[in-house]
């Protein structure tokens, strides 16, 4: 029984994990698929970033200690996801 609610339990993590990943797609609307677009003219070039500014501004995005007039839309985009699933994005892109 212990055996079966202890897989259960690992089974959960793993699915929540997964549904819970960044959706990448979502942004290339505005950031581009190659990431070097400013996004509705006015952000960075995300492209130039690297991993780890990147990690910063979507997780002070999500908190509200980051951005600039696209604040509000930005945390409205990363606000449902964890700090891990954000740092973990933040490593596919940049430099």
């Amino acid at each position: 029984m212990k055996k079966i609610v202890i897989a259960s339990i690992a089974a959960l993590a793993i699915a929540t994990t997964s549904m819970a990943a960044v959706n990448g797609k979502a942004c290339s609307s505005c950031h581009g698929d190659d990431w070097s677009k400013k996004a509705l003219g006015k952000s960075k070039i995300v492209a130039n970033l690297t991993h780890a500014e990147i990690a910063t501004a979507l997780k002070g995005y999500k908190d509200g200690s980051y951005g600039g007039p696209m604040k509000g839309l930005m945390k409205g985009q990363v606000g449902k996801y964890s700090d891990d699933d954000l740092e973990a994005f933040a490593q596919t892109i940049g430099k």
